[in-house]
């Protein structure tokens, strides 16, 4: 039987996330196939964990709930930023994502949580936490781990 996909394996496959309301966040349908190694972190670990046990040539759709991927809003994570700190010709809009570059050229995505005359609230959780996805998968092809040394 070919390799089932395991924590470290390397594997090939197309996919599409979407949004509850079908809007599409994601995909790679109507491009090249994401390479990667399952724990590499190219994908959310709630992502990762639906993946382990197919095959190659398995396709299969997974309705995720809020937080099973992505995780939950943290509140901790919601901040008030002077409006000064935004050019004065950006569009803001309540749920419009902005990214932002820290200090050290890391990129951040923010989400637009309350526009103020002096302040814009901003939620720096991952964009799609606490959303209801749909993700599917093909298959295309699964190399098991290599053994370590």
């Amino acid at each position: 039987m070919p390799d089932a996909i395991e924590f470290a394996s390397a594997v090939l496959m197309h996919f599409s996330l979407s949004l509850a309301d079908g809007t599409l966040v994601d995909s790679s349908q109507d491009g090249e196939p994401l390479s990667f190694a399952l724990g590499d972190g190219t994908l959310d670990a709630g992502l990762e964990a639906l993946l382990l046990g197919l095959h190659a040539g398995d396709r299969a759709q997974f309705n995720l709930a809020p937080g099973q991927a992505f995780g939950d809003p943290d509140p901790g994570n919601v901040h008030p930023m002077p409006r000064g700190e935004f050019p004065p010709e950006m569009a803001l809009a309540e749920g419009a994502v902005v990214e932002f570059t820290t200090p050290g050229g890391e990129a951040v995505a923010g989400t637009v949580l309350a526009i103020g005359d002096d302040s814009i609230t901003m939620d720096f959780s991952h964009p799609l936490a606490g959303r209801q996805l749909s993700f599917q998968v093909e298959i295309i092809a699964v190399t098991a781990p290599k053994p370590p040394g």
